[in-house]
């Protein structure tokens, strides 16, 4: 087996630049952001418009990679859990899933809402939210 090679397609430009003020879920007050994609990705967004959803998936460069067990939400009342059962950036592959809604698209840059990634996350890729199975 070979390893995957990912690369980035741009990064997040966004005034959350501490890890720790940031919100955990984008819908606890993350500010309006930018997705800054690369040019050569602009025959990408074709299709895409504001008001829709959107899913980012980012690699959470700042997160610990040899953590796998946390006190979900850092909530140390709480019991340890495997990150396979929580949402913690904490894991072997720290790749972010954020469902998020297009504001507006000016040429390659997204403007999305409730998006908790910090400024200069990398974005690795966008999809459409299909339907209630992506919403959960």
């Amino acid at each position: 087996m070979t390893d995957p090679v990912v690369r980035p397609i741009g990064r997040v430009e966004s005034p959350l630049t501490d890890l720790d003020a940031a919100p955990r879920q984008g819908d606890e007050g993350a500010p309006d952001c930018d997705l800054a994609l690369a040019d050569e990705f602009a025959p990408a967004l074709t299709g895409l418009s504001a008001g829709a959803e959107i899913i980012v998936l980012t690699w959470l460069d700042r997160a610990a990679r040899d953590q796998l067990v946390v006190y979900p939400r850092g909530d140390r009342t709480r019991s340890e859990t495997g990150v396979f059962a929580t949402r913690s950036p904490h894991r072997p592959n720290p790749i972010g899933l954020h469902t998020v809604t297009i504001v507006s698209i000016d040429g390659t840059r997204v403007r999305v809402r409730d998006l908790e990634a910090v400024d200069g996350t990398p974005v690795l890729d966008i999809k459409p939210v299909l339907g209630p199975i992506d919403q959960r």
